[in-house]
C-alpha cells in the first residue's frame, strides 16, 4: 500500500472518530443545560430525561435500519445523509420554544445518527479489518472517541450554558458535520450498491417498542407501577417487540438476520455493550444533577469537574487497554473492567448532601473511567470482528443499538429507582442524595452482571503462537 493511501485512511478514521464523538456528545452535551431549559421550555422534574431519551430511543431503535442501509446502499453514501438530518434536528432543537418542538428535534437527530453510526463502523471495518493489528488501534482510537465526545460534552454544555444560552448546544454539530461532508468523498471508500428490500415494518416495529417500553419505566413512578397506563404501555411494548422479532424471522430478508446470533461470542458481547451503556450513562447523568443540584456548581464549574474522568478514560483507551487485551485476552480485559466499573459506582454511591468534588466525585469518577475504558475496547471489538464482512453494516447497527438501548432502559430504570428514593423532592438535598446514591447503587449491579455474564458466555480460544498477535476478534 502507498505511504499517500495509507495516510489517507489514518485521515479518515479521524473523520470517523468525530463522527463518534459527534453522536456521543450530543448525548450528553445536553445534561448541564437541563436545568435552563426545564425552566423555560416548561419540563416537569419526570419528563426532563425525555431530552435525553428522545434522541437515544430514536438513535438506538433506528440503528439497525442504519446498519441495513448502508449494507445496501454503500456505507459512504448513508455516512453522508446521517450527518445531513442530524443538521435538520439540531436546527429545530436550537430553535425549540416549547417541549413538544424540543422533543421532536432531539428525536430527527436521533435518526442523524442512527445512520450515521453504523455506517461510520462499516467504513473503520472496510479501512482496517485487513490488519489485526492496526484494526485493534483504529477501534481504541474510535472508542476513546466516544467517552471523550461524552464528557466533552458535558463540559462544553456547561461553557455554552454558563457564557452564551442553550440553544447552542445544538447549533455546535453544524461547523463539526458541515466539515465531516466536505471531507467524506475525497477520503471514505466506495462501496457498490446491492440489491434488497428494505423492512419498514420490522424498522417501526422496533422503534415504537422500544419507545413504549422506556416511556413505561420512566412514567412508572408517577402513576404507579400496577396503574393501568403503566401496564398497558408496557404490554404494547412486548407486543411491538414480539411482532419485531416474529417479522424478522419469517422475512427473506430481515432487518436483522436472528441467525446473526448464533456466531460465536456475537451474543455474548451485544449484551456486555447493552449493559455498559446501562451502567455508564445512568452515571453521568446523576453526577450532573448531584453536581448542580447538591453540590450547588454553575454550569461551566459543574462542567470542567468530570473533565479528570475524560482525560482518564482516553488514556485507558488509547494506551492501556489495547496492550492488555494483547496480554491477557480481550475475554479477561472486559470481565475486569465491567468488575471495576462497578466498584467505582458504588464508590461514587458513598456521596454526601454536604459532599465536595474532591471526595464525593473525583475518586469513584476515576475508577468507573478505568472500568469503562478497559471493558468498552474489547466488547465492541469483539462484536464487530465476529460478523461475515457482508453484514458489517448489520453487525455495526445490533452493537450500536444494544449500547444506545441499554443507555436508555438503564437511565429509565435509574430515574425510576432515584425517584423512589427522594429525588423528586428538588428543595432537599438530602432527598436527593439518598435518591442518586440508590441510583448509582442500581447502576453498580448491572456492571457487575454484565462482568458475571461475559465471564460465562464469552467463548475462549487457544493463545496465538507469536506475541502480540491475539486480536480484539476472539475471547481468550
Amino acid at each position: 500500500m502507498s505511504e499517500t493511501k495509507s495516510s489517507r485512511r489514518w485521515w479518515a478514521l479521524a473523520v470517523i472518530a468525530a463522527a463518534q464523538f459527534i453522536v456521543i456528545m450530543d448525548t450528553s452535551i445536553v445534561g448541564v443545560a437541563l436545568p435552563k431549559m426545564q425552566g423555560e421550555l416548561g419540563f416537569s422534574p419526570g419528563n426532563l430525561s425525555w431530552v435525553f431519551n428522545a434522541y437515544v430511543v430514536a438513535f438506538g431503535g433506528l440503528l439497525l435500519l442504519g446498519g441495513r442501509l448502508s449494507d445496501l446502499l454503500g456505507a459512504r453514501r448513508v455516512f453522508a445523509a446521517g450527518w445531513g438530518v442530524l443538521l435538520v434536528g439540531s436546527l429545530v432543537a436550537g430553535l425549540a420554544t416549547g417541549v413538544g418542538a424540543e422533543l421532536a428535534g432531539r428525536a430527527v437527530q436521533g435518526v442523524g445518527a442512527a445512520l450515521i453510526a453504523p455506517s461510520a463502523l462499516t467504513l473503520l471495518m472496510m479501512l482496517f479489518g485487513a490488519n489485526p493489528r492496526e484494526l485493534t488501534k483504529a477501534i481504541a482510537l474510535y472508542g476513546a472517541a466516544a467517552p471523550a465526545g461524552g464528557t466533552a460534552g458535558v463540559f462544553l454544555g456547561g461553557v455554552i450554558t454558563e457564557y452564551l444560552s442553550w440553544p447552542w448546544v445544538f447549533y455546535l454539530n453544524f461547523p463539526i458535520a458541515l466539515a465531516a461532508l466536505l471531507a467524506t468523498p475525497a477520503l471514505m471508500p466506495r462501496a457498490a450498491a446491492r440489491s434488497g428490500s428494505v423492512d419498514v415494518l420490522g424498522a417501526l416495529t422496533v422503534t415504537g417498542g422500544l419507545a413504549a417500553g422506556v416511556y413505561a419505566i420512566v412514567r412508572a413512578p408517577q402513576v404507579g407501577w400496577a396503574s393501568a397506563s403503566t401496564l398497558l404501555v408496557g404490554a404494547l411494548a412486548v407486543v411491538l417487540l414480539a411482532v419485531f422479532v416474529a417479522v424478522q424471522a419469517k422475512r427473506r430478508e430481515p432487518l436483522m438476520r436472528l441467525g446473526i446470533f448464533a456466531t460465536p461470542n456475537l451474543a455474548a458481547a451485544n449484551v456486555a455493550q447493552f449493559l455498559l451503556g446501562a451502567a455508564w450513562v445512568p452515571m453521568w447523568f446523576f453526577l450532573n444533577l448531584y453536581l448542580q443540584q447538591v453540590l450547588g456548581l454553575s454550569a461551566f464549574p459543574s462542567g470542567s469537574a468530570l473533565l479528570p474522568m475524560t482525560t482518564f478514560i482516553m488514556l485507558g483507551m488509547i494506551v492501556v487497554a489495547p496492550k492488555l487485551i494483547a496480554k491477557a485476552g480481550p475475554k479477561k480485559t472486559l470481565v475486569g473492567g465491567m468488575a471495576v466499573l462497578a466498584a467505582g459506582l458504588l464508590i461514587l454511591s458513598l456521596l454526601r448532601p454536604t459532599g465536595s468534588f474532591w471526595v464525593d466525585v473525583l475518586p469513584g469518577s476515576l475508577v468507573a473511567a478505568a472500568g469503562m475504558s478497559l471493558a468498552f475496547i474489547p466488547s465492541l471489538g469483539i462484536a464487530l470482528s465476529s460478523a461475515r464482512p457482508e453484514e458489517g453494516g448489520l453487525a455495526s447497527g445490533i452493537v450500536n443499538t444494544s449500547y444506545q438501548i441499554g443507555s436508555a432502559l438503564g437511565l429509565a430504570a435509574m430515574t425510576a429507582v432515584a425517584a423512589a428514593n427522594g429525588a423528586d423532592l428538588l428543595d432537599d438535598a438530602v432527598a436527593l442524595t439518598d435518591g442518586y446514591s440508590a441510583a448509582l447503587v442500581g447502576a453498580a449491579v448491572i456492571a457487575a452482571a454484565g462482568a458475571v455474564l461475559a465471564g460465562v458466555t464469552l467463548r475462549t480460544r487457544k493463545a496465538p503462537a507469536e506475541p502480540g498477535a491475539e486480536t480484539v476478534a476472539t475471547g481468550r
